[in-house]
C-alpha cells in the first residue's frame, strides 16, 4: 500500500506541476495566434497542430530518449516527464483559451482605444480574466483527462502510480485486485482535482459565480 500512495504522490504531483506550467506556455501560445503575430503567431499554430496530433507515448520517448542524444545531456526520469506532460498540456489548454479570447467582445477593445488604455492592459485586466473564467469548466475537465493518460510514465522508468500497481502485480499475479485498486486510486485522485479546480475557480471569479 505504501508503494501505491507514494506512486499516486508522484502522479498527482508532476500532473499539478505540469498543469501550472503547460498553463503558463498556453497563455503565451493562445495570445500569439489570437493576437496573430507576425510569424510568431505561425510558429506557434504549428506546434500546437504537432503536438495536438502526435500521441503522448510518442512525446514521452523523444523527450526521454530522444532530445538527450541530440543535445547531450541526461535528466532524471521524472523531469523528463515534467518537461513532456508541460508540452503536451500547454497544446491543448491554448486552443481552449484561444476560443476563450475570441469569445469576448470586441467592442471592449474598442472602449479601451476611446479611454486610451493601453491593449496590453487591457488584455490583463479584462480581456484575459473573462477568458479564464468563462473557459475554466473546460480547463478543468481537459486537465483531468491528460491527468488521467499520466500512465504512460511508467514507460520511461517514473516511478508513478501505473508502475508501482504494475510491479505489485508482477510480485502477487493478483491482477484483478491491483488494478481494481489502482482505478479507485485513479478515481479519488481525479474527484480531488476536481474538487480543488472547483474551489479555485469559486475563490479567483465570485463575480461569475455571483451572477
Amino acid at each position: 500500500m505504501l508503494m501505491l500512495l507514494q506512486g499516486a504522490g508522484m502522479s498527482a504531483g508532476l500532473t499539478a506541476l505540469s498543469g501550472v506550467l503547460g498553463f503558463v506556455l498556453a497563455l503565451a501560445l493562445a495570445y500569439l495566434r489570437h493576437r496573430k503575430v507576425p510569424l510568431l503567431g505561425h510558429v506557434a499554430a504549428a506546434y500546437v497542430e504537432f503536438i495536438r496530433n502526435t500521441p503522448l507515448i510518442v512525446q514521452l520517448f523523444f523527450v526521454a530518449f530522444g532530445l538527450p542524444m541530440l543535445l547531450g545531456y541526461q535528466w532524471p526520469f521524472w523531469g523528463h516527464a515534467i518537461l513532456a506532460l508541460t508540452l503536451n498540456f500547454s497544446a491543448y489548454f491554448s486552443e481552449i483559451l484561444r476560443a476563450g479570447f475570441t469569445s469576448v467582445d470586441d467592442g471592449q477593445y474598442e472602449a479601451a482605444d476611446a479611454l486610451g488604455i493601453p491593449r496590453w492592459v487591457m488584455f490583463v485586466k479584462v480581456v484575459l480574466p473573462q477568458a479564464v473564467a468563462r473557459m475554466f469548466p473546460s480547463l478543468n475537465s481537459q486537465f483531468i483527462f491528460l491527468f488521467l493518460t499520466t500512465g504512460v510514465l511508467s514507460e520511461i522508468g517514473v516511478n508513478d502510480l501505473t508502475q508501482a500497481g504494475l510491479f505489485i502485480d508482477s510480485r502477487t499475479f493478483r491482477s484483478f485486485e491491483v488494478f481494481l485498486t489502482l482505478t479507485v486510486i485513479y478515481i479519488g485522485i481525479s474527484l480531488a482535482f476536481k474538487t480543488a479546480m472547483t474551489l479555485l475557480q469559486k475563490r479567483m471569479f465570485r463575480w461569475q459565480v455571483a451572477r
